[in-house]
């Protein structure tokens, strides 16, 4: 360490010493000139008479290793009180800058200092400028002008001082982080969410043991079920970027806010937020039709399907299972019959709206009719409705009555054929027919299947328990002529699914 010291003192004492360039007074000294220490002449200074050079080139130091050149450059000869300019060129013979370059010129007495080019500064009798520096192999040229105030010779001396620095450098860096995050701003609840990640060294200088780490917020996860997300990046020298890229997955809909933090060992730091939101199609079906229906007439059923999601149903598709003992099967909005299912292809649902379909059908018999459609969407659970219908019959009993004989000569008989047919699609329940004779006629006899029974002008049957679709009941009454006339037999029906009366009558006539 002592001998470094030793060293640079050297230097630094030699880079600051002062090489000054003489005056000789007399012609008998001229070749002192050139061989004055501590300069080295560089060429033979110009002559005139006895009054010494007009012109001279110094080096500054001494020996082979110059570092400065002085070139002083004066007129042969100037007229008394005549204004004339001479110049000092300044030269850097090195490869380095030379700086606190101080030029001191000391002037004659009877020389009246006018002006300079750059200004000197003025004390006494010398002239003094002070250049900064001057870059390797530069120089710099000073004008000075000035008139003799008399004919003694004027002689002008210039020094110089300058210092050559002994500069070691330290390069100052700074590092930055900066990341990048990038996410989709609204997804679906069935996709997965790509999210990536640029972290940058923006500043100047390596950060080191640079990672990234983001905590995602409740309901979601990475694909592999972790709420964490950590990449290292190591090393990142100035300007570089890397990249990270992941896939999360959301296990409800919402808006989501992460954000993620990258670091570096010395205490870099940068954070970048995205903010997604998770949607989903919401299905609901109702479906509607009768609950009740008579044998033989259609069936309508009416289908709405309903997005109550915060995002459109795309490729809806509802699904109607036709049951069995239906026929002419009829539906609307284009759907179409495959097998026993028939399928509607509506398209996209958009949020909060609906969509309408419909299903016809005849059942052939009587019972229960249950239906399930189905509906779904991309991203959206499926939903299902039912619905039922109870098919009935109804009984539609025609009641009938005719007269075997007519006319019918008195003291003779004949018979009246009373028939109830069940035209309707159910059993009729208990048929009572009563019989209504006018006093012309008398009571003989009746058969059927039920027994009847006579009071007073009244023939009543009993109860016929169950009269099925398309069956007939006949039942008889045998009457006898007991005087002329033209007269009414009338007959009165009731059931339990048509308790008012049915009244059919047949006219006859009775003579002598």
């Amino acid at each position: 360490m002592k001998k470094v010291s030793i060293i640079l003192l050297f230097f630094a004492l030699l880079a600051t010493s002062i090489y000054t360039t003489g005056c000789r007074s007399t012609a008998t000294e001229e070749e002192a000139a050139y061989t004055q220490e501590p300069v080295s002449p560089v060429e033979k200074p110009q002559m005139l008479g006895g009054c010494g050079p007009y012109t001279v080139s110094m080096n500054y130091p001494y020996g082979d290793s110059p570092v400065i050149r002085l070139d002083k450059v004066m007129p042969k000869e100037v007229a008394l009180n005549a204004p004339f300019e001479y110049s000092i060129k300044v030269t850097n013979l090195t490869e380095v800058m030379v700086s606190d370059i101080v030029i001191t010129e000391s002037i004659s007495e009877n020389f009246k200092y006018a002006d300079s080019e750059p200004a000197a500064e003025k004390d006494a009798n010398k002239l003094v400028w002070k250049l900064n520096s001057l870059d390797p192999k530069s120089s710099q040229t000073i004008k000075v002008v000035g008139m003799p105030a008399s004919t003694d010779c004027l002689q002008h001396c210039a020094t110089v001082t300058y210092v050559i620095a002994a500069c070691a450098n330290v390069q100052v860096v700074e590092p930055k982080l900066k990341l990048t995050k990038t996410a989709p701003e609204n997804v679906m609840i069935c996709d997965s969410i790509p999210v990536t990640f640029v972290v940058t060294n923006s500043g100047s200088g390596v950060a080191n043991d640079v990672k990234i780490v983001d905590t995602l917020p409740g309901g979601l996860l990475t694909e592999d079920g972790k709420s964490e997300i950590s990449f290292i990046a190591g090393t990142l020298a100035t300007g570089q970027s890397k990249e990270f890229s992941t896939k999360l997955k959301a296990s409800k809909t919402g808006k989501y806010v992460n954000k993620a933090v990258t670091s570096s060992s010395s205490g870099l730091k940068a954070e970048a937020t995205t903010t997604t939101t998770v949607r989903q199609p919401v299905l609901t079906m109702v479906k509607k039709g009768q609950k009740k229906l008579y044998l033989g007439r259609a069936i309508r059923y009416q289908i709405t399907v309903s997005n109550t999601g915060n995002a459109a149903a795309q490729k809806t598709i509802v699904k109607d299972t036709v049951p069995r003992g239906v026929t002419d099967v009829k539906t609307s909005d284009n759907g179409e019959l495959s097998g026993s299912v028939v399928t509607w292809e509506l398209g996209t649902i958009a949020s909060n709206s609906s969509k309408t379909i419909s299903i016809t059908y005849t059942p052939s018999a009587i019972g229960t009719i249950s239906n399930k459609a189905t509906a779904e969407a991309i991203c959206a659970d499926a939903v299902s409705a039912s619905a039922s219908t109870d098919v009935i019959g109804i009984p539609a009993i025609l009641l009938e009555v005719v007269d075997l004989v007519d006319p019918v000569e008195v003291g003779t008989e004949t018979t009246y054929v009373i028939t109830a047919t069940n035209q309707g699609s159910a059993a009729g329940t208990n048929i009572r027919i009563v019989c209504t004779l006018e006093d012309e006629e008398q009571y003989v006899s009746s058969t059927g299947p039920t027994i009847g029974s006579l009071e007073g002008n009244t023939v009543t049957f009993g109860p016929m328990a169950k009269l099925a679709p398309a069956a007939k009941a006949t039942w008889r009454v045998v009457v006898k002529a007991a005087e002329p006339g033209a007269v009414l037999f009338k007959v009165s029906m009731t059931s339990e699914e048509f308790p008012r009366p049915i009244e059919e009558t047949e006219s006859t006539n009775l003579y002598e």
